[in-house]
């Protein structure tokens, strides 16, 4: 049975799988991706989007490399201290301008972590987005 999902749903849906993750990690409950991804894509896990299992398994199994990472290019705030819809955000498109074989385009991540940051963040927490991402990636 063929799913079609537009890529701005599947990047919306990758950054929730994210958050969920981290949520179980913050309360160190274990956790399953598989569940994780097809509950939200109401779906068989193997029918979800091989796109979204690649960003949410390399970006978890990269986890503590990422957040490094990221931290380099936080002068003044801890990655901890961020709200977890933040961190997802910065997370994945790490994990999507980085790790991922298919080249995603320095400009088009961005712009599709500020479009998700003025969707789920706070007010202006785009831009803290945009000056992390413009130096990190």
């Amino acid at each position: 049975m063929e799913n079609e999902i537009s890529r701005n749903k599947e990047h919306e849906l990758i950054m929730v799988a994210l958050y969920d993750a981290l949520v179980y990690v913050a309360l160190k409950e274990e956790f399953s991706v598989e569940d994780i991804l097809s509950g939200l894509y109401e779906m068989p896990y193997e029918e979800v989007p091989y796109f979204s299992k690649e960003v949410v398994i390399k970006s978890l199994v990269n986890l503590n490399d990422i957040i490094t990472e990221i931290q380099k290019h936080m002068r003044k705030w801890a990655f901890d201290r961020l709200n977890s819809v933040i961190k997802a955000i910065l997370i994945s498109s790490y994990t999507k301008g980085k790790l991922i074989e298919e080249i995603v385009d320095k400009r088009a991540n961005i712009d599709i972590a500020i479009r998700l940051a003025k969707k789920f963040a706070e007010p202006n927490d785009y831009k803290f987005v945009n000056g992390i991402l413009d130096n990190l990636l």
